[in-house]
């Protein structure tokens, strides 16, 4: 395995421990003189004062113009005297401080101002409903929250709870009279930002000196069952961390600097976004931010211009549904062309032709209007937080013009563990190598038929290093269950490839068995139904009591309509998601997929519910990070597929 070096033999249940062959002297290690979050802010300010870094678009009449900014010292006096007034209202090092709301400049100010002071930084799920944020406030015990505007009513929601501890509420903009009479009867003191900027007046505070040990913030993880979980990140963690990007763009000889533009639109509050400000942060890069609006996501990468995009994989199947339908619209001509270039292009990077000297010709005549389409600078595209599926990447790896790789991590792993080399298109359908950090292995589970020792060595992946977190706040027994001998036990299961990458291809819990005895993995079922256009979301069910599967699916609301159209059929979505000639179209196209990819018969779904609604949060059928909560999905189509059941007897 050509990426990996072998550091310790297999076990008797486990295979050996690899690392990435260019940490084969030792794993990477922080910069010099980094030894807390707060030296990467205040390092970069020294570096890059009067570099542009947040950005966010004003918007006038409805209209939004161009983007505005703030450099590293403007932004680096913001946050002092955010931190003076922080600290007079009490708070002391290691205790914890809430954000709550959107990413925004206001988050990073107030994340920065926790960092100087030492203060646990704990987001408040933006996504999450009031149940949540309550039960995080508690249970870290948070004092001081710094909340969006729009968010501070469902803030105030949680006081009959909350207030025992919850002693500051301050708005990242104004306050109504509303706010501070309901804030008063529960005995909170709220402020607008600038009034509570001037509270620490001319206060001179000493920053405290922090350790690589500290607890730096503590990121709750929605958990698929149960209450959320308090995931505790060193310093060193994240400092750890913020060299490990680079060490990926070195294969192709870049690396990020301070002329990289990244958009921020992925959660603050998840690790994955947060990990990579912290990177061009450390840069003295720009970070521009969205509007909050998925539908305007395009508009804001046109103005913006970033030269890397972060993405879930359910952002960049949008992205590709939309520029498939749209070289479908276009004319017979147009169509043919992209085909051609298309085709010819991704023929040759198969052969392992570098994607910039796969088609340059095309690439000027075809493919740059794609390269327009997402401002034109783009260079990185990374994918995390669930597998990306393989037409998907290959499709965006032809025609971006860029660099597309997949990244393994978690919150407990500090995000991104395990990521595919730039233009390496073997690796297409894999998360690629670990990053020079870490070191990886594969644990047998028996119980599923994966035997880490074997040819094809299969297993639960596990990672140990510096990386990972200190465990779960107040949850001990948690952290023990997971955490064995310094190996981090994922719950993923991985497929080690001859180049040394590594294939995620299920989940430790996501199996059930067949009436028959046959064994489904389900996840994986999930990501090769999930490439057909004419579906947005699936999820796939089964028991020990049938012998077939059955799935609901949330059909593409464009490509339905229009099917519907060519068929004579009328009707609204929510009416075609009833008709029965709609569903024996998508299941047909389902079964027409099942046999191009070989699955087994009993693999096949034999019927299927649509639900024009998408997956969503507020129904609890899906976490933040859009992981399908399946317990939850069976109570509540419970009625859908037991009739599905009954029709098929």
């Amino acid at each position: 395995m050509k990426h990996l070096v072998e550091v310790e033999p297999a076990t008797e249940t486990a295979g050996p421990a690899y690392r990435n062959a260019r940490a084969k002297d030792g794993l990477l290690q922080p910069p010099p003189g980094l030894n807390s979050c707060w030296d990467i802010f205040r390092t970069a300010v020294e570096k890059y004062p009067d570099n542009p870094m947040l950005g966010r678009r004003s918007v006038v009449d409805g209209k939004a113009g161009e983007y505005t900014w703030v450099t590293y010292k403007q932004v680096y006096d913001v946050v002092m005297k955010l931190a003076a007034s922080i600290s007079k209202s009490g708070i002391k090092q290691g205790e914890c401080c809430g954000i709550y709301g959107a990413n925004c400049p206001e988050w990073i100010i107030s994340m920065e101002a926790c960092n100087a002071l030492g203060v646990c930084c704990v987001p408040l799920y933006d996504s999450l409903g009031a149940g949540a944020v309550e039960f995080i406030i508690c249970h870290a015990e948070i004092q001081v929250v710094l909340v969006e505007e729009k968010k501070i009513a469902e803030l105030l929601k949680t006081c009959h709870a909350t207030s025992k501890y919850l002693k500051t509420i301050i708005s990242f903009g104004g306050v109504t009279n509303d706010h501070k009479e309901e804030a008063k009867n529960h005995g909170l003191s709220i402020f607008s930002w600038e009034e509570f900027l001037i509270t620490g007046g001319s206060h001179q505070i000493d920053l405290p000196e922090k350790k690589r040990s500290d607890i730096c913030t503590i990121m709750y993880t929605s958990g698929t069952t149960g209450d959320p979980k308090g995931v505790m990140l060193s310093n060193e963690s994240l400092v750890v961390n913020v060299v490990g990007p680079d060490s990926v763009l070195q294969y192709v000889g870049e690396v990020f600097d301070q002329d990289d533009v990244y958009l921020s639109y992925l959660p603050l509050a998840h690790v994955f976004d947060r990990m990579f400000e912290e990177v061009f942060i450390y840069h003295g890069s720009k970070i521009g931010f969205w509007r909050g609006d998925v539908k305007l996501l395009v508009d804001d990468i046109a103005a913006l211009k970033p030269t890397v995009f972060c993405a879930v994989p359910r952002v960049l199947d949008r992205i590709y549904s939309g520029l498939t339908a749209k070289i479908s619209a276009g004319g017979i001509l147009k169509k043919t062309l992209f085909n051609i270039a298309y085709k010819m292009k991704l023929d040759n990077m198969r052969k392992g032709v570098k994607h910039e000297k796969a088609a340059p010709f095309f690439d000027k005549l075809v493919f740059s209007k794609v390269k327009e389409r997402l401002g034109g600078r783009l260079r990185v595209i990374v994918s995390g937080g669930a597998p990306l599926a393989v037409p998907v990447e290959e499709f965006l790896r032809v025609v971006t013009c860029a660099y597309v790789v997949q990244g393994y991590g978690l919150t407990e792993t500090c995000a991104g563990s395990i990521v595919s080399i730039p233009n390496e298109f073997s690796m297409v359908g894999t998360v690629g190598p670990p990053v020079q950090h870490v070191d990886v292995r594969l644990e047998s589970v028996p119980e599923m038929g994966y035997d880490a020792l074997s040819s094809i060595p299969r297993g639960e992946i596990c990672i140990r290093g510096s990386v990972l977190f200190s465990g779960y706040y107040k949850r001990e027994d948690l952290s023990q269950e997971v955490m064995i001998d310094g190996w981090f036990h994922t719950g993923d299961v991985g497929e080690w490839q001859p180049d040394g990458s590594l294939k995620v291809i299920d989940r430790k819990k996501n199996i059930f068995k067949l009436s028959q005895g046959e064994y489904v993995a389900v996840e994986n079922l999930e990501n090769v139904y999930g490439v057909l256009q004419e579906i947005d979301s699936i999820w796939v069910y089964g028991n020990s009591f049938e012998s077939c599967l059955v799935a609901v699916v949330n059909p593409n609301q464009q490509v339905l309509e229009h099917w519907a159209e060519q068929n004579g059929i009328t009707g609204s979505f929510a009416e075609l998601c009833k008709n029965s000639r709609a569903k024996e179209h998508i299941l047909t196209e389902l079964t027409k997929i099942a046999k191009e990819k070989k699955l087994k018969g009993f693999e096949f779904i034999k019927a299927i519910h649509l639900d024009p609604l998408p997956f969503d949060i507020e129904r609890d059928l899906i976490t933040p990070t859009y992981k399908k909560k399946r317990p939850q999905m069976l109570k509540y189509y419970q009625g859908e597929i037991d009739a599905l059941y009954k029709g098929l007897k």
